[in-house]
């Protein structure tokens, strides 16, 4: 039982270290950043959902390709000036389409 005790310290230390920002992204495997703030703090997108606040918003791998997780989510919140999949970063020309579905 002690040793479970200092692994949970441990384990709660670690945490307390880590920015909540970053471990919030890192969560997260899509990350979109609408270019207003949602007017809701959480909100789904077919089946998966999305979690916002400090401007971003986090999601965890859907079942449909990124574009489309992309498209979707644009016509939930607006207009996006970001979206990550995976840690890869769209370019110009994908969130420019991705924007066109945008409400």
């Amino acid at each position: 039982m002690t040793r479970f005790h200092a692994v949970a310290a441990a384990a709660a230390a670690t945490l307390a270290l880590v920015p909540a920002t970053g471990f919030a992204q890192a969560r997260g495997y899509y990350s979109a950043t609408p270019v207003t703030s949602p007017e809701k703090a959480s909100l789904v997108t077919r089946s998966t959902i999305w979690k916002c606040g400090e401007g971003v918003c986090l999601a965890a791998k859907a079942n449909a390709r990124d574009t489309i997780v992309c498209e979707l989510v644009a016509r939930e919140v607006g207009q996006l000036s970001a979206f990550r999949a995976n840690g890869t970063t769209f370019d110009e020309a994908a969130l420019a389409k991705c924007n066109a579905k945008a409400r």
